[in-house]
């Protein structure tokens, strides 16, 4: 099957064709095309021209899509608003389910790709001086997603850690080369409700807390 793969919970907008064959268990997602612009304010404006830029890459129309695939986050309200309508108008349009993945779980399962089932923190960047996070054991999430002050967040029993370039340095463990979720990395998370035919819950944006607009006029009153 043919599958959209979206995610703009970071700033990275990422975009992709990704080929997968549900009747395998073993096979592993295939990207045909990806494209990745890390701007978090251009979010609206390159996602579309990067979805048909894959496209026309992977020489598939937008009809021979069997699914979508979407990272809900945990991310900012503005990115993640972008994406996730983004997906699910693609999915309205051409009648095809949409899937949406926490983004976390995403670098976690590309990160497991390489180093097993060790025991990972991923970290991306929430603003304000705080950190979204995760943990997982191989691509397993055992605990979060929170957001906290890097300062508060406790990273034991973890041995690597993966996200954010300028959070992942402030934690006293190995790191793995993977800030943000790839198209294969959300497919892979979506691949058991992919391969069974599932019907998708309804698209919930993971956002941790209010949008940065609503807490800055609650101050103002």
């Amino acid at each position: 099957m043919l599958v959209l793969a979206i995610d703009t919970s970071t700033p990275a907008v990422t975009a992709g064709v990704v080929q997968f064959d549900r009747d395998s268990d073993d096979a592993a997602p295939r990207e045909l095309a990806t494209r990745v612009t890390v701007d978090a304010r251009a979010h609206a404006e390159v996602l579309t021209p990067q979805i048909l830029d894959c496209l026309a890459q992977s020489g598939h129309p937008p009809a021979d899509l069997d699914a979508v695939v979407v990272g809900v986050g945990p991310g900012p309200f503005t990115g993640l608003r972008v994406g996730m309508a983004t997906a699910a108008a693609f999915g309205d349009a051409l009648g095809i389910p949409v899937h949406g993945v926490c983004s976390l779980d995403a670098i976690a399962s590309d990160v497991a790709t390489g180093t097993g089932d060790r025991e990972l923190l991923v970290v991306t960047d929430a603003r304000r001086r705080e950190v979204y996070w995760a943990r997982y054991s191989g691509a397993r999430r055992v605990a979060g997603p929170e957001v906290v002050k890097p300062s508060e967040l406790d990273a034991a029993p973890s041995e690597v850690i993966a996200g954010s370039a300028s959070h992942v340095d402030m934690f006293d463990l190995p790191v793995e080369p993977v800030e943000t979720p790839s198209p294969r990395g959300l497919v892979t998370v979506a691949a058991q409700a992919l391969r069974v035919g599932v019907e998708p819950e309804p698209l919930v944006p993971l956002y941790l807390r209010r949008p940065d607009a609503v807490e800055l006029a609650d101050r103002r009153k």
